[in-house]
């Protein structure tokens, strides 16, 4: 699938390399075609590595997908550069008034925090509430999942014990229901969290369905019965050595943490980590994009709301 990017976005360099089709605006400015539009609120410090995780994960439909990069206002980012968020990134004000096809929203390292002290709480509220009317599906990962459930559905995250880290086996449900479509019996993800949300809290709502759980881990994965509101607890997107970095820079920083489980051959981070989740994950956003997105979506953007 060509993902239009904006034009000399650092990362189009590496997806180039890695023959994923990178369409700059040049180029696509001359094809008569309808691309969807996907716009990504990146929350997390590292906004380069997610902006290269997710668009590998968009890669691979023949759909083309041109990309807009959201960020907040009212926080001051100390990981990505101000010349990048200026060059690359946009915020609700610059797009309150415009319509997606479908919207990505990250997961933040602010989860111990209630939401309500969230600095940016304020402008998530307002995002949310846009999507209602001007997004046709939107895609929540992590902390963005379960901040919309606590705004839509009023559901409390709880805090774990210790950190949820590592990688997961996952036991699929209801897999007549598209989003699913693909997977097998059990599947393997990626998590790294503090919090949780209960899958009694989520059965108790009758527009939800759950589509995945893990014994370890929980609920992974649960839409609306519409489709237009997709939570996944986890990360399917992450690289190979995500968790890797995440494990050896809070070791490096003196913080408590476990070994991610399931991750490194023999439990030894002197070892190359395993890879087993990248084909489900490609095929979760993949199955998002053709059934929620571009089989949902009105051809004319203005007709989104209806």
């Amino acid at each position: 699938m060509p993902i239009k990017t904006p034009q000399d976005l650092p990362v189009n360099q590496t997806l180039e390399k890695e023959n994923i089709f990178v369409m700059d605006e040049d180029m696509a400015f001359h094809q008569d075609i309808r691309p969807l539009r996907i716009a990504i609120l990146n929350l997390m410090p590292l906004k380069e590595d997610t902006e290269l995780a997710l668009l590998r994960s968009l890669s691979n439909t023949p759909l083309q997908v041109d990309v807009t990069f959201l960020t907040v206002k009212n926080h001051v980012s100390k990981n990505t550069s101000l010349s990048h968020l200026k060059s690359f990134y946009q915020t609700i004000d610059d797009v309150c008034d415009m319509n997606f096809d479908g919207l990505i929203v990250t997961g933040a390292p602010v989860e111990k925090l209630p939401f309500e002290e969230v600095d940016y709480w304020d402008e998530m509220k307002r995002i949310f509430a846009w999507t209602e009317n001007h997004v046709t599906s939107t895609f929540y990962i992590c902390w963005g999942a379960q901040a919309a459930l606590h705004y839509f559905y009023d559901i409390p995250k709880h805090e774990l014990s210790h950190k949820l880290f590592g990688v997961y086996s996952h036991k699929v449900r209801h897999r007549k229901v598209p989003l699913v479509r693909g997977f097998d019996d059990y599947f393997y993800a990626p998590h790294s969290r503090h919090t949780t949300v209960l899958m009694d809290d989520v059965l108790d709502i009758d527009d939800l369905i759950i589509l995945s759980e893990s014994k370890e881990a929980g609920m992974f994965l649960c839409m609306t019965k519409d489709g237009s509101k997709i939570f996944c607890m986890g990360h399917p997107e992450y690289d190979r050595m995500t968790l890797d970095k995440e494990y050896k820079r809070d070791k490096a920083a003196g913080l408590s943490i476990d070994l991610p489980k399931n991750y490194y051959p023999d439990d030894d981070p002197s070892n190359r980590p395993m890879m087993n989740w990248r084909g489900h994950g490609n095929t979760l956003y993949t199955n998002w994009l053709n059934y929620y997105v571009y089989q949902n979506t009105p051809y004319e953007w203005n007709r989104i709301a209806e």
